[in-house]
């Protein structure tokens, strides 16, 4: 009698910890801006994940079930909620296509690909309207133009970023998207206007500072000091119809990323993590618009970069 008294008693005890655990993680996903981010980067590091405190939630399901703890299954409730509220709506089948959506794919192709044709016709298979490319160099360069050349007429390069189109591209111009403390050429971000069957769109492609994460938590000064000028060079576009394509270093729920996201609309259906791209866990290529929405967003198959390609279907207002 003892005994079944004491693993009655280890039993709840081990229940309210996995209780108190899922209420942790569902204050986390619900107020994940209310974590600071003057330690170590914090707030923002946690949002580079988000999606995966998923994981937790599943591994907190399963203990639950082992102790038989019914208190804790029904904490599990708000996680499941938070958790649903926020990535829920990504999962649900993507929209039909329709005639007048614009296709593009975002593909940061790595400075250091070792097959720049193989990867430039993977992305023609696709068959998108426009081809943002990032960490362009030579001789590389001159394959991608070469390769692309025959569906994608029209292009336009600044420094390490270049914008290839089935339409006609005019206004081609830099972006000032540099950060202080930077004293050598960089040259990462380009406005292009695209001419569509629908109108004219307006097309801003940029490659973002990178972070790092150390053992002092997540290093992003300058990652969002571009953010922020990129916000600034989005917020002057005259045209109403905008998409912006890049390596911004950065998920659609990193609060460094709002510049971006308060004015621009983000996917609305896939998860599509982009790297690295061993191991996707988070999607730093994105793809954003303006009068209109990004109806899905999905990886194309690894190429010789570090990064999956996205691909994702703009669809107008």
């Amino acid at each position: 009698m003892g005994a079944m008294t004491d693993w009655a008693a280890w039993t709840r005890g081990r229940g309210r910890v996995l209780a108190g655990v899922a209420v942790v993680t569902a204050l986390l996903l619900s107020f994940h801006g209310s974590v600071p981010n003057a330690v170590g980067g914090l707030g923002s590091l946690l949002e580079s994940f988000l999606p995966w405190l998923g994981v937790v939630v599943l591994v907190l399901f399963v203990l639950a079930l082992v102790r038989r703890s019914a208190l804790a299954l029904l904490a599990l409730l708000l996680p499941v909620a938070a958790w649903t509220h926020l990535f829920g709506g990504l999962l649900l089948p993507a929209p039909e296509p329709r005639s007048g959506d614009l296709v593009v794919v975002q593909h940061n192709v790595s400075d250091e690909n070792t097959d720049p044709g193989g990867t430039a016709r993977a992305l023609a298979r696709a068959e998108p309207d426009l081809i943002a490319l990032e960490e362009l160099v030579p001789p590389a360069l001159d394959v991608y133009a070469k390769t692309l050349a025959p569906d994608y007429p029209y292009r336009t390069v600044v420094g390490t970023v270049g914008l290839w189109s089935k339409y006609p591209l005019t206004g081609s111009r830099p972006l000032d998207i540099k950060p202080r403390g930077i004293d050598e050429v960089w040259e990462r971000g380009l406005r292009a206007v695209a001419h569509t069957p629908r109108g004219a769109v307006a097309v801003h492609v940029a490659h973002l500072p990178s972070i790092r994460v150390g053992a002092g938590g997540l290093t992003s000064s300058r990652r969002d000091e571009s953010a922020g000028l990129l916000g600034d060079a989005l917020a002057e576009e005259e045209l109403r119809r905008v998409v912006l394509l890049g390596d911004l270093n950065g998920t659609v729920d990193d609060r460094a990323l709002a510049p971006l996201t308060d004015s621009l609309n983000v996917a609305e259906r896939g998860l599509a993590f982009s790297f690295p791209a061993g191991l996707p866990l988070a999607r730093i290529d994105q793809v954003m618009a303006r009068a209109g929405t990004v109806g899905a967003v999905r990886t194309l198959p690894a190429t010789g970069s570090d990064h999956l390609p996205v691909v994702a279907r703009v669809i107008w207002d």
